[in-house]
């Protein structure tokens, strides 16, 4: 078996999630490649080269590849995947937008947000919001898979892979990049963050999410939101946790005025520690909780605050 993972990069570094997929590519077995597509992306190559199990890093670097453009990237992809017997990456923005576009080229399915690896064809993922968790056995010649990376460990980083430079340049011309804005924040990012606090309705405004800020300033944590903050125009879209959202599962996770619906608890019920604050004591938050707090959160945020 050989497994082809792609990396997911800034171009200048590697995102800590291509190290989760490398772990959950080690669970199947087989020889390990990974793909690294950009432009003037060798800082990225250099750091796949070091995760630990890692065969050869392929990488891929031409100005078609600097964006991420999806129909680009899948071009490339099947092109280069129809050697492996698995092709994995991570179920971020960018591996839902180009896996399946790969899954169409090689006409095979995709299976989607892996939580676990049970064989080399066989793979435990959620459905039903999370609700249920499904065994999917694929016949397909190439396995073609998003990788939930909350549910794997990093892999080490003491690996010294070669590095092949590809001389493929696809440019498919059906896209070109326009522009983009860019979320800056001193905040760790939400995904990667090992405490985050969330707030969500009970806020009632984007001004009161000040009140998390300090909170979470104090304990260099992430932001979020549940999705019912977002869509009342609290906070950006970019802070929302859960089914639609961003999937987290970080050692301490603090759920500030939320209640906890079953989407929201999708992408964050896999934390270490939950914890909740809600004066509505009958909040579904509280099924999950390792601790509630039963309280009105404009009094018990400021006294948190004083506290940390």
């Amino acid at each position: 078996m050989s497994i082809l993972v792609i990396a997911e990069h800034t171009n200048d570094a590697l995102s800590p999630a291509t190290a989760s997929v490398v772990t959950a590519a080690a669970a199947i077995g087989g020889d390990i490649d990974v793909l690294v597509a950009g432009h003037n992306a060798g800082a990225a190559a250099e750091a796949a080269a070091k995760l630990s199990g890692v065969n050869k890093v392929l990488l891929a670097d031409a100005s078609a590849y600097e964006h991420s453009l999806a129909e680009n990237l899948a071009a490339l992809i099947a092109e280069q995947g129809k050697a492996y017997t698995h092709i994995l990456t991570a179920a971020t923005t960018v591996g839902k937008n180009v896996l399946p576009r790969v899954a169409a080229l090689l006409d095979v399915e995709q299976i989607s947000e892996i939580l676990a690896v049970e064989s080399a064809d066989t793979f435990k993922r959620p459905i039903y919001a999370g609700n249920a968790i499904a065994t999917v056995q694929s016949s397909d010649p190439i396995k073609v898979i998003t990788v939930r990376t909350t549910a794997f460990d990093a892999c080490a980083e003491d690996g010294s892979a070669s590095i092949e430079t590809l001389s493929a340049d696809t440019d498919v011309g059906i896209s070109e990049f326009v522009g983009e804005e860019l979320a800056k924040s001193d905040r760790p990012e939400l995904t990667a963050a090992r405490i985050v606090v969330s707030g969500g309705r009970g806020l009632q405004n984007g001004d009161n999410f000040q009140l998390l800020y300090k909170v979470a300033d104090k304990l260099d944590a992430a932001v979020g939101a549940s999705r019912a903050a977002v869509d009342a125009g609290y906070v950006p879209n970019d802070m929302q946790v859960g089914q639609t959202g961003k999937i987290v599962a970080p050692e301490l996770y603090i759920a500030v005025g939320i209640s906890g619906q079953i989407q929201h608890l999708a992408g964050m019920k896999d934390s270490k520690v939950i914890v909740a604050i809600n004066k509505d004591e009958d909040a579904p938050i509280f099924q999950v909780a390792d601790y509630g707090l039963v309280a009105d959160l404009f009094e018990a945020l400021p006294e948190l605050e004083q506290a940390l």
